[in-house]
């Protein structure tokens, strides 16, 4: 008996596990064509885009029992992408394709009825599982170009079946895939649009130095939603690294652009209606949410308070810990998810609470009503809280300020090279990020500052947590001033961006 093998992956949030395509052709049968495994419908229908694509190239299976079992056994297969290896295990089998050779190569694809191989989610992964596997990748040609950055690694991207034949054959060659990144092909909109909003502004810059969480709270049209789609411009771009962890789950989630990586962190805004597996992640197939297609960049979060309670509530681990964890019956998967939460909420549902001239005359319960849409945990997790005012007609006919994103990207860079050389020896990236002895150990203030500190505490009544963002964003606030020391100065702007309660 002559059982071929190829290897292809199952995946297990970012994490791809290794699958054994084992394909028997046994006497009987009758063209009897199984897959075993655990294998799911869209896997069980690959069998009859296999029997099209080899019927396009000019080859039938032969009318005996074919086998196919993806081992284990016992891990769930689920996706389109088993079409190509589960194909080539049968040219294999068939003798058209060598067995030893095909044994090397960890291959996915879909197939179309006409023998193409389409574009699949995750290859990216793959192709880092193959070079830990020292295995070579057999993909998309669509997907050679996110493949290529895994390194090390012998990639066929083939358009077709039969290309791909033909090459293993040395009837013809493919042409090996060049990764390429690409900066964003749209400049990223400017602060100086921005008129007025100088304190807002400020909080921007710490926020983006120092990886901060924002809340904005202000009337409708006060420029809330318009200064957080400028907070990319002020981001430093994302290193190789950084650039290689957000491509995995892009890839996974079928996001990237054609097959290319970009520098540009990351920016999702999705709309108030999200339910919550679209924001930290779930469903069927258990996909990465919002959450974690923000890693490393911004979450935003329009109109907060209308958002359901729950899917809100669901933000809270993932704040604190960097990652998205979700459990179902038959999955239990993590997904990376550190990521900066900007939000903007009106302070009322009128928008208008402290416009005398424009405010309804259910205030404060309106506010109140309206602001304990938010739990008390969650407003406590963000970092800054800004008070946002209206725009007056004399603000809008003042020249454009003189200072744009540029100039304040430039000293947010300065500020987070400070932080990347503080915390290089941690796994650490900003200040939001420092934890515990480590915290204590970078952002202890100076004797006033101290004092100031636990006065204010006491009489704000900051949480553990609360008192500890605050020495987070003093210390960023130092950084922006090229400050060793954490002083006085520092602690009391840090404390001017906490509310006394979250229906203040």
């Amino acid at each position: 008996m002559t059982v071929s093998h190829i290897y292809t992956v199952a995946f297990q949030g970012i994490e791809a596990r290794e699958v054994d395509v084992q394909t028997h052709i046994g006497e009987g049968g009758n063209g009897l064509f199984n897959v075993v495994g655990l294998a799911d419908k869209a896997v069980a229908e690959s069998r009859e885009r296999v029997r099209a694509a080899l019927s396009a190239i000019g080859l039938a299976l032969p009318f005996k029992r074919i086998t196919v079992n993806l081992a284990p056994a016992d891990l769930p297969k689920e996706g389109s992408h088993y079409d190509l290896p589960i194909a080539l295990g049968l040219l294999a089998a068939m003798g058209v394709l060598p067995t030893s050779e095909m044994a090397n190569y960890v291959a996915l694809g879909e197939l179309s009825l006409d023998a193409a191989v389409t574009p699949v989610a995750g290859v990216l992964n793959a192709a880092l599982a193959a070079s830990e596997q020292n295995r070579g990748l057999i993909c998309p040609a669509g997907n050679g170009q996110e493949a290529a950055f895994a390194g090390g690694v012998d990639i066929l991207a083939t358009p077709s079946l039969i290309a791909l034949v033909n090459h293993m054959k040395g009837a013809s060659v493919l042409t090996p895939p060049v990764a390429r990144i690409v900066e964003s092909a749209r400049a990223a909109p400017d602060l100086r649009d921005v008129k007025g909003q100088e304190s807002a502004k400020r909080a921007l810059e710490i926020a983006a130095a120092g990886g901060h969480n924002l809340l904005m709270i202000g009337p409708p049209g006060a420029g809330k939603s318009m200064m957080a789609q400028r907070l990319p411009g002020l981001l430093p771009p994302l290193d190789a690294r950084e650039a290689l962890e957000i491509s995995m789950i892009q890839s996974l989630a079928g996001a990237l652009d054609g097959g290319t990586i970009s520098r540009t962190r990351p920016f999702r805004n999705p709309h108030h209606s999200a339910s919550m597996a679209a924001l930290v992640g779930g469903g069927l197939k258990v996909k990465p949410g919002e959450v974690s297609l923000a890693h490393l960049g911004v979450l935003f979060l329009d109109e907060l308070p209308e958002f359901q309670r729950g899917v809100l509530d669901s933000l809270r681990q993932p704040i604190e810990t960097g990652e998205a964890v979700v459990a179902r019956a038959n999955a239990h998967v993590r997904y990376p998810a550190r990521f900066q939460l900007v939000a903007a909420m009106n302070p009322c549902r009128c928008g208008y609470l402290s416009d005398p001239s424009q405010g309804c005359g259910r205030a404060p319960k309106c506010a109140a009503d309206y602001q304990s849409r938010i739990s008390g945990p969650l407003f406590d997790r963000i970092d800054m809280h800004v008070e946002v005012a209206s725009v007056t007609a004399s603000d809008l006919n003042l020249p454009p300020p003189a200072e744009g994103s540029a100039d304040v990207a430039s000293r947010v860079a300065k500020a987070r090279q400070i932080q990347r050389e503080r915390f290089a020896q941690y796994p650490v990236r900003t200040n939001a990020e420092a934890e515990g002895e480590l915290l204590d150990a970078v952002a202890t203030p100076d004797a006033a500052g101290a004092k100031l500190l636990t006065e204010a505490a006491e009489r704000m009544k900051l949480s553990a947590r609360g008192y500890h963002r605050v020495l987070k964003v003093a210390r960023t606030v130092a950084d922006l001033a090229g400050s060793e020391a954490v002083t006085r100065a520092h602690i009391a702007e840090a404390l001017s961006y906490r509310r006394l309660t979250h229906l203040a």
